[in-house]
């Protein structure tokens, strides 16, 4: 007998197979569900998407927005030229990575194979200019100058150019009307990186491999509206690439034109009076350095008193905004970066701060009125100031007796300004103040003047300048108590003596910090624009306008118009009559006060102006020029680095410019027709119904257009005619100015106006 059935299987074998035909009827069932669920119930749905992988897009750049000035006038628009570019992605397929094809190319374009190679590699950390920072999956431009005929030899020759095109595109051009340069307002554009592409995919303004992003100034700040929309053309197409069909397509949308508040007759004008200041302060002897002042770098704003519009921003030094049109070379670029270049794509109207001198009194008479001090008190200017050991001298050692808040401004007096910080200073306790929250009225001044805090102008990166007060201290303390604690010497250089005393007691409020900040030393910072938004409101009665440009966005057809109206960002904390009388004695200044020398024959009477000249000291270079003024209609702010006084360096250019606003002529005179903008514009230039905009005709130079101007009034040379438009007597702008000698004590002590 065996227990083997007939079968010849044994239980245990049957019982697999059962096993495994239960597995295998299993996957079929699953298999045969999903294709139910694929093919029957969700066909459609895949059916569709499948379609689609037969969809190739052919995108359409938009045409970006152009930048106008107030009347119209391109400042940035687009012109078509023959750009060559080069297919990464095919070069990259190419044994030699397209090496040979590259060197053919530059043979023909003039260039050398290293700069056309230069121009497809990709940028990162470690690669320096030139090279492409877009994305590398789009065409890369090698050049935008290319000559027909060279664009005709590399159609021509396709096959020994693969992955090379050349096509009339358009481009951004920097106009530069009537020589007006305006780059750091402008900004310029450079291609977008994947990165951005990634961050903006999922909001209402994506990005495409194609476009070109603003970089900085308008361009950035109004990317949005002036970048438009590109269009998109589908096209369904077979396995072998056969176009079969055309999908939806969406036409490209113009970007939106930007009319801005900017008259590019004065930012001419600026521009050319800041520059031939910074030359002639070159010229100039500092008696102090034993050198010629460098006069290294500095901005001028004009701006318009009763609205805070921006009708001209300069920044020295400057660049062509069209270098980084088609790609910048390595030698542009390290122009505009390097450390020898004084960093021209800084706006330093907007992101330079630096001490402001005198012009900051305005602020500290507010304070003074504010904290109780009588307008018409008689406050001893004395020809030095004693504290402890230390001796803080007037300029020049100048003794005017006791005078009034108004005539302190007017001649610029320290010595009043150290006694009445000083003297808040004691009744707030001192280095040690009383419990609870000290008045602190020359600092919560400042702050209520808008400092310490950006201005809100619709440019990027604006700095905010700084306020030194006790909390400021407090933190700075804390962040630099280390490094003071263990460079600092008791007996050491001066240096190492400021170290050792800022790491004992740097973060409390010292006497001399008080009176060094009371006349706008010490660690105070400001920037011209802020500036301007200050005098501006003095000018206008008391009310602070955030800085605008944009005037108003026009979209390309002209049906749409966005206006930008002038936003008030706070008011003076200044009564009227203190208002008044800092508008009295800032006229002061200029008919018998420290900028009188500079506005002699000036038409006081018929175009009332009024300014406050500043010196600033900086430790370790030369002083940094400040002139502020205003008219009823605008506000003029000149700084410039490393140039003398403030009238000395400044007054001259500034004069210029007002005279180029309303027309004032070597003799006094004023000649409306000869005016710029005697008042601001105030109407947005005339849209037509095609949606193009109306621009007047602009000279080939209104500075030399102005200079003829000014030669055919004045006649002969006469030395008795505004010193603004007749030379110096004198080699070094100091020599009108006042200074005295002394022993320095700690950084930022203060003794020029």
């Amino acid at each position: 007998m065996t227990n083997i059935p007939e079968t010849g299987r044994t239980p245990r074998v049957q019982i697999r197979l059962i096993v495994i035909q239960i597995l295998v009827l299993s996957l079929l069932g699953t298999l045969g569900g999903r294709l139910w669920y694929l093919q029957i119930r969700n066909g459609d749905e895949y059916a569709k998407e499948a379609s689609g992988n037969h969809v190739q897009q052919v995108v359409q750049p938009a045409v970006r927005g152009s930048i106008l000035d107030a009347r119209g006038v391109p400042i940035a628009d687009n012109e078509t030229r023959l750009v060559v570019s080069a297919s990464r992605t095919d070069l990259m397929k190419m044994k030699d990575d397209g090496k040979a094809v590259l060197t053919k190319l530059a043979g023909v374009l003039g260039m050398t194979p290293q700069d056309v190679m230069g121009k497809v590699r990709l940028c990162d950390a470690k690669t320096p200019q030139p090279c492409w920072n877009g994305s590398p999956y789009q065409p890369i431009p090698i050049t935008d100058e290319a000559t027909t005929q060279q664009a005709l030899q590399i159609r021509e020759r396709s096959e020994d150019f693969p992955g090379i095109t050349a096509e009339p595109e358009a481009v951004r051009r920097y106009a530069g009307p009537g020589k007006a340069n305006t780059a750091q307002v402008l900004g310029y554009l450079s291609p977008v990186t994947d990165d951005e592409i990634t961050k903006a995919k999922d909001t209402n303004s994506p990005y495409l491999r194609s476009d070109q992003v603003g970089r900085s100034g308008l361009e950035r700040q109004y990317d949005k509206e002036l970048r438009g929309k590109a269009g998109v053309t589908r096209y369904e197409v077979d396995n072998l690439g056969r176009v079969i069909g055309t999908g939806k397509s969406d036409a490209a949308q113009s970007g939106s034109n930007l009319v801005t508040s900017i008259d590019s007759r004065v930012q001419r004008v600026a521009e050319y009076e800041l520059d031939t200041a910074m030359k002639a302060a070159r010229q100039q002897y500092d008696k102090i350095t034993g050198e010629n002042y460098k006069a290294d770098s500095g901005a001028v704003v004009v701006m318009e008193a009763k609205t805070g519009r921006i009708v001209a921003m300069s920044s020295a030094p400057t660049y062509d905004p069209n270098v980084w049109v088609g790609g910048i070379s390595a030698k542009d670029y390290k122009n505009l970066t390097g450390k020898n270049s004084d960093y021209p794509l800084l706006n330093r109207a907007i992101q330079g701060q630096s001490a402001p001198g005198s012009t900051f009194k305005v602020v500290s008479t507010a304070a003074a009125v504010e904290a109780g001090y009588a307008w018409d008190g008689g406050y001893p200017c004395t020809s030095s100031y004693s504290v402890g050991g230390q001796v803080f001298k007037n300029f020049e050692g100048e003794n005017f007796g006791p005078i009034s808040l108004g005539r302190a401004l007017e001649v610029s007096c320290d010595t009043v300004f150290y006694g009445l910080a000083d003297r808040e200073w004691k009744k707030d306790g001192g280095i040690n103040p009383k419990k609870g929250e000290p008045k602190d009225y020359f600092f919560k001044a400042a702050h209520q003047f808008g400092l310490g805090k950006t201005t809100g102008i619709d440019l990027p990166n604006e700095v905010t300048g700084r306020v030194p007060d006790r909390q400021w201290k407090e933190s700075y303390w804390k962040a630099n108590k280390d490094a003071w604690c263990k460079s600092g010497k008791k007996n050491g250089t001066y240096v190492e003596k400021i170290a050792y005393e800022n790491c004992l007691e740097g973060n409390k409020m010292r006497e001399g910090d008080e009176i060094n900040y009371s006349i706008g030393q010490g660690d105070t910072l400001v920037t011209p624009v802020q500036e301007a938004m200050i005098y501006g409101a003095l000018a206008n009665g008391g009310i602070m306008y955030q800085p605008t440009i944009g005037k108003a966005i026009v979209s390309s057809d002209g049906k749409t118009v966005q206006e930008i109206k002038p936003t008030v960002k706070g008011k003076l904390p200044v009564s009227k009559t203190a208002l008044k009388g800092m508008d009295q004695a800032l006229a002061g200044v200029v008919t018998r006060g420290t900028a009188a020398w500079k506005f002699g024959g000036w038409p006081q009477d018929k175009i009332a102006l009024h300014a406050k000249t500043g010196t600033a000291e900086v430790y370790g270079k030369q002083t940094t020029s400040w002139f502020a003024t205003y008219t009823k209609d605008y506000t003029v702010v000149m700084t410039i680095a490393q140039a003398g006084t403030g009238s000395g360096a400044s007054g001259e250019a500034v004069r210029n410019i007002y005279n180029a606003l309303y027309g004032v002529q070597s003799d006094g005179s004023i000649d409306d027709k000869k005016a710029l903008l005697p008042t601001p514009e105030k109407s947005l230039p005339k849209i037509q119904s095609d949606g193009s905009i109306d621009a007047p005709p602009v000279s080939k130079d209104p500075v030399k257009d102005l200079q003829a101007s000014q030669k055919d009034n004045s006649g002969s040379t006469d030395q008795n005619q505004p010193a603004g438009t007749t030379p110096s007597p004198n080699a070094s702008n100091r020599n009108t100015r006042r200074r005295t000698s002394r022993t320095k004590k700690r950084r930022g002590t203060r003794i020029l106006t």
